[in-house]
């Protein structure tokens, strides 16, 4: 077993104490019990369905086929003037200190 340390309010120590008296058990006992409880409840409420299952019951039946339609339906396309040229690669950088085109790893240049 391992030492943990907890900090109780008053009155939930002072409950905790009375169990203990009653019970003719340590507080130790009575709080990994109480833990052991709430992990194992904690845990069957965790295994519920995720929160993503039945996103898809829109009723709609052709969802596979428009699948792209619905994707972009609300996307407009860039600006022409602001894409580049296709096959046309931007400059190399250069480095401050030596005016020289930026080596990448393993002496290649990019």
């Amino acid at each position: 077993m391992r030492r943990t340390t907890i900090f109780l309010d008053p009155d939930t120590e002072r409950d905790l104490q009375a169990l203990a008296r009653r019970d003719r058990r340590p507080v130790a006992s009575l709080v990994r019990e109480a833990l052991a409880v709430y992990v194992v409840e904690r845990k069957q409420q965790g295994l519920g369905l995720p929160a993503f299952t039945a996103i898809g019951a829109s009723g709609q039946r052709d969802v596979a086929e428009r699948h792209e339609e619905w994707l972009w339906k609300d996307l407009e396309p860039h600006d022409d003037a602001a894409r580049r040229t296709p096959g046309k690669r931007a400059p190399a950088r250069r480095s401050a200190r030596s005016g020289s085109s930026f080596v990448g790893r393993r002496g290649s240049k990019r």
